[in-house]
């Protein structure tokens, strides 16, 4: 279910209202303790940040012109889901991330290679997920990046 939007506030208004507070508490886990140079976007039907065309004028390779995604957020059928690539790219965050969940959840950690699922919205690890959002910058991202994923 891709929602449409053209703006974060936009976005939030589209997804069902039950959400919505756990939802922008989420997006200001990360969106607050993100290191600077990420830029917040709207891309592939989620809420994003990405590292702009101005920073890395070489883009994501996938979708050559476009800023190169970082961290999504998105309202799913059955979640809340959290995509972030640092994760994905750097098996010792993945394995720190893994260590830590059960520190802050009761609920046994729900997830794919980036993708962090939320099905109840009442043991979400804000802290974590404000933590998390901070362990890599920009330049590091962009370095991971081009070391494993740009052909």
């Amino acid at each position: 279910m891709q929602i449409q939007a053209d703006s974060v506030e936009d976005y939030i208004s589209k997804i069902p209202e039950e959400r919505q507070e756990v939802f922008r508490k989420i997006f200001n886990a990360v969106n607050d303790n993100l290191p600077q140079g990420f830029k917040e976007n709207i891309s592939y039907g989620m809420v994003g940040w990405a590292v702009p065309l101005e920073t890395y004028p070489a883009g994501y390779h996938c979708t050559p012109g476009s800023p190169l995604p970082f961290i999504s957020l998105a309202s799913q059928k059955n979640c809340i889901a959290l995509y972030h690539m640092g994760i994905y790219a750097k098996p010792e965050l993945l394995d720190w991330f893994v260590a830590e969940f059960p520190k802050y959840s009761k609920r046994k950690l729900d997830m794919g290679k980036s993708c962090i699922r939320f099905k109840n919205r009442d043991d979400i690890p804000f802290e974590l997920l404000a933590e998390v959002s901070n362990k890599i910058t920009v330049q590091d991202w962009i370095s991971i990046y081009e070391t494993k994923f740009k052909k």
